[in-house]
C-alpha cells in the first residue's frame, strides 16, 4: 500500500503564485460565475500531469476578480506539484484573500484517473476549522 508523506499532503500549499488583481465593483447582491475548463497540475507523488475544470462563484463585496490576472494565477498551477484539495482550497483561499466576498465557492471537477473521478468542493465563509 503506498503511503503518503506531509510533503506531499502539503505540497503546493505554500508555493509562490501571481497575484489576483481586482476592480471596483459597482453593484450590490449579484453572483458571479467563472469557469476555467482546461485546467492542469502536476500530482506530487507521481509527477503525472492532472487534468480538470474549475467552477469559482462569487457574491462581491467592493471588489471583482479581474480575468487577466486570474487567468496567469491559474496557469501557474500547471507545473505545480499539488493534490487536487489542495487545487479547491488554495484557490478558494486567495480569491478570498483578493476580492473580500460575501460568500464564494470553488469547485474542481477533475478527469478520470484509475477509473476514479474526484469532485472538490469548497464553500466561503468556512463553516469550521480543522483542529490539530
Amino acid at each position: 500500500m503506498s503511503r503518503y508523506s506531509e510533503k506531499e499532503a502539503k505540497a503546493g500549499l505554500d508555493a509562490r503564485l501571481p497575484a489576483i488583481g481586482t476592480f471596483s465593483n459597482q453593484f450590490p447582491d449579484y453572483e458571479i460565475k467563472i469557469e476555467i475548463p482546461e485546467f492542469t497540475s502536476v500530482c506530487p507523488k507521481t509527477g503525472l500531469p492532472d487534468f480538470g475544470t474549475i467552477v469559482i462563484r462569487y457574491v462581491p463585496r467592493a471588489r471583482c476578480l479581474e480575468l487577466k490576472s486570474l487567468k496567469d494565477y491559474i496557469l501557474a498551477y500547471r507545473n505545480l506539484g499539488i493534490f487536487y484539495e489542495n487545487v479547491v482550497n488554495r484557490i478558494l483561499e486567495d480569491v478570498v484573500k483578493a476580492c473580500r466576498p460575501v460568500r464564494a465557492s470553488v469547485a474542481g471537477e477533475f478527469n478520470p484517473r484509475g477509473g476514479i473521478k474526484s469532485v472538490i468542493e469548497a464553500r466561503y465563509p468556512r463553516s469550521r476549522r480543522l483542529s490539530g
